[in-house]
């Protein structure tokens, strides 16, 4: 479990009151000054990942989206690329290092010499299933310290539908 000091930024390095003030001075891509709160909440993301990534059980963040699109029925790495707005020699190098690992099978599509679908290893989906035991864990455990754990857990939801809405339109 990690401390209530990761947790909070406390001992982050950046996630200070200097590291806040730098940002609330330094201009956008747009040359315009971020919120201020925004960045707060950039930086709150960026650690809840390092979190989720911890309690995955020894998944890249980037592994375990691969697992988890193949095991939402994604089977051609083109198309979990696509869905995780990745390009594909990055998809590529993670079926392989997942494959490696055991966790990932490969196999030809009939009819197409050129597609090859990907499915979950019975170690892949019991890796899978641990690691979203374990970070929905680690997550409701943060959602309870902020004292508004509904609030914060449909926020995330429609954060990604928002994700997934974004990466649709980008594709079209």
């Amino acid at each position: 479990m990690p401390s209530k000091a990761s947790l909070t930024g406390a001992a982050q390095p950046g996630g200070g009151p200097a590291a806040q003030s730098a940002a609330d001075s330094t201009p956008d891509a747009t040359g315009s000054t971020p919120d201020p709160r925004t960045v707060e909440a950039v930086q709150a993301l960026t650690r809840a990942s390092k979190v989720m990534e911890r309690a995955s059980g020894g998944l890249s963040l980037a592994h375990y989206r691969v697992l988890a699109a193949v095991a939402a029925g994604d089977e051609r790495a083109s198309r979990v690329a696509a869905r995780l707005a990745l390009g594909k020699p990055t998809v590529s190098a993670s079926v392989e290092a997942l494959c490696a690992r055991g966790l990932l099978i490969r196999s030809g599509v009939a009819g197409d010499q050129r597609a090859v679908q990907l499915r979950l290893t019975k170690a892949g989906t019991e890796l899978l299933e641990d690691a979203h035991r374990a970070m929905t864990s680690a997550l409701e455990d943060l959602a309870a310290r902020t004292g508004r754990r509904d609030e914060l857990i449909d926020a995330l939801v429609a954060l990604g539908s928002a994700i997934d809405q974004a990466a649709a339109e980008r594709r079209k």
